[in-house]
């Protein structure tokens, strides 16, 4: 069900973009009583065809959800040639429930495989079941770490073939 929302490409710096991204730091901090994500992102890192940034908006236009994917390759934090990382997934509480994680999921995997990204990684935490079901759900796997956090106990990588 479309629910009125209509999924939009923005550049990762866009206003509403920064919006979403504040919240979800928001409820990092919340869920782990600390910082936020603070995964060094540049608004370049999301500019096709090296990656994708999205905003869902409700039929008001008021930003409901966000993600993003970036380009990876093989690196010292762990990720390998051909990585397509999935960041700032986001749903606005108002708007959990409504499927906009799925939708937003499968329009990244399709940009992301069209751009000759072969896997899809995303790195998430243990205080976020919710998250760690969808992406189950959806086909990842727990995968061995990379990332920011590679280090930290709370990480959950998880990685899904895009072919």
């Amino acid at each position: 069900m479309s629910h009125g929302i209509e999924i939009r490409t923005v550049p990762y710096d866009h206003p509403d973009a920064v919006k979403l991204n504040d919240e979800v730091q928001l409820e990092y901090q919340e869920r782990y009583q600390g910082e936020g994500d603070a995964t060094h992102l540049d608004p370049a890192m999301f500019a096709p065809p090296n990656g994708l940034y999205l905003l869902a908006y409700d039929a008001s236009g008021t930003p409901v959800a966000s993600g993003g994917w970036r380009r990876q390759d093989e690196n010292a934090e762990g990720y390998s040639d051909g990585d397509a990382e999935l960041k700032r997934m986001y749903v606005v509480p108002s708007a959990r429930g409504l499927g906009l994680a799925r939708r937003l999921l499968a329009e990244l995997e399709a940009d992301a495989r069209a751009a000759g990204r072969v896997r899809m990684v995303l790195e998430t935490g243990d205080k976020q079941p919710e998250a760690i079901a969808l992406y189950l759900s959806e086909g990842y796997t727990m995968t061995a770490k990379f990332g920011y956090y590679r280090e930290y106990d709370s990480s959950r990588c998880m990685a899904k073939p895009l072919s």
